[in-house]
């Protein structure tokens, strides 16, 4: 294995031990080959398996020979392969961004249902300059980080994304596979200027000496950097300073309820992030109205207010954030049945697994007098504004049960709102070793 710095990304992030796969985002295009074989070495010499997820986005009347190509590659280097298809129809505007995020879906839910924790991206140092030029034509993109939790919610719970490849450039990628004897396929979505970043690499590649060829849209995973730095793919903003320690998302250790507690100093970036995963959603607030938000936070004040979905109320030192309940949000809160032994994702807020059949999750409120006596007064516990919004299993008798208070349930119930809000804030910094 070449590239010290792909080694070193690797050693850092990766648990040489795990039991788990390696996720690879395998296009069968320039940069993700490179990322594979560097990936089956590392992972030959530490007895890992390795996992190749090529997505066909149905965009080119080609890509299902391309996906084709593409697994047969993997599978000769050694990885196990699957393909993934971004199925339905397309949008007719902002396909770059509908692709990114179907993409980044089905890698994650593909990854995680194979029991990988970490997906690698290929993304190289010519992505963050392609990233940099579409920033000075107006867009809101930003850099591809090194490590990152996914952007795709609820599918990409519980998976990071590793990119070791963002200290490598394209060129020098593509003559070490020229010396492997290797050759990759290239997409005609890269010299399509319909798009922002095609257009940014004809820019580049007109200011330098020896250009260099990318992957796009067609094959699979395109080096299209997600909304990075936004709160809506949560990934991890820079570590705050010493003075301001990262407040974990444990609600007063009540861990399965559902809400966050951070200190009034919190970073803007923190705050956003406790929004949505106290609310469950993926829609980032405003920059503007994150803005006032802190300011008020910071001024002091004593108040309550909803912001991107999430209740947030402040009294003295201590900021804590709910879900805002469901007559003031106008998605509401649905139910949902319940499939034995399946994990389902509710709100965006807790995974449940029925042991019975004929099981509905719904929320609590309007229910919690129908809640055996034990959790009833369990409930008295938590805040009033945490109440509503917590799971209810409804069987089919019209018994209710809360199946994170106190005694047996026909449902287990895991809260996502405290590992989400730790990812996001970058307290988990390499792949668990379990």
């Amino acid at each position: 294995m070449t590239f010290p710095t792909v080694v070193a990304a690797l050693d850092r992030r990766l648990a040489a031990n795990a039991a788990a796969p390696l996720a690879v985002g395998f296009s069968g295009g320039g940069d993700s080959l490179a990322l594979l074989i560097l990936t089956l070495d590392w992972a030959r010499a530490h007895g890992r398996s390795v996992l190749a997820l090529t997505v066909d986005h149905q965009l080119n009347p080609a890509s299902a020979a391309w996906t084709a190509d593409a697994l047969a590659k993997a599978q000769a280097l050694g990885a196990a392969a699957r393909a993934l298809a971004w199925t339905g129809d397309k949008p007719a505007t902002g396909l770059p961004a509908a692709a990114r995020a179907a993409r980044h879906a089905l890698l994650a839910e593909a990854a995680r249902a194979a029991g990988a924790r970490v997906l690698l991206l290929g993304h190289t140092r010519n992505d963050l300059a392609e990233a940099a030029a579409m920033r000075a034509q107006g867009s809101t993109v930003s850099d591809p980080r090194n490590w990152a939790p996914s952007p795709a919610w609820p599918e990409g719970r519980g998976v990071f994304l590793l990119r070791p490849l963002l200290a490598a450039g394209r060129d020098e990628l593509r003559a070490w596979l020229r010396a492997r004897g290797e050759t990759w396929l290239d997409d005609p979505a890269n010299a399509d200027l319909t798009y922002a970043r095609a257009r940014a690499r004809r820019s580049l590649a007109a200011r330098s000496p020896s250009p260099w060829r990318g992957e796009g849209l067609g094959v699979g995973v395109a080096p299209l950097a997600e909304a990075a730095g936004s709160a809506s793919s949560l990934e991890p903003p820079p570590p705050p300073s010493p003075a301001l320690p990262p407040s974990r998302g444990k609600g007063d250790d009540q861990g399965e309820a559902g809400y966050l507690t951070l200190p009034r100093d919190a970073p803007a970036a923190h705050i956003a992030a406790a929004c949505l995963c106290a609310a469950g959603t993926v829609q980032p607030p405003r920059g503007e109205r994150l803005a006032r938000l802190a300011a008020r936070l910071r001024a002091g004040e004593a108040f309550t207010a909803t912001l991107a979905g999430a209740r947030i109320e402040v009294a003295g030192a201590v900021v804590r954030l709910f879900r805002e309940s469901g007559e003031a949000r106008r998605d509401g809160l649905s139910p949902l049945d319940l499939p034995v032994g399946q994990p389902v994702v509710w709100e965006g807020r807790y995974e449940l697994v029925a042991e019975d059949p004929g099981l509905t999750v719904r929320p609590l409120q309007g229910l919690a007098a129908r809640l055996p006596p034990a959790q009833r007064q369990a409930l008295k516990a938590l805040p009033p504004a945490a109440r509503a919004a917590l799971p209810a299993v409804v069987d089919a008798a019209g018994a209710v049960t809360c199946p994170i208070l106190a005694g047996a349930f026909p449902a287990r119930a895991r809260c996502l709102v405290g590992d989400r809000f730790d990812a996001a804030i970058g307290l988990v910094d390499q792949e668990p070793a379990t």
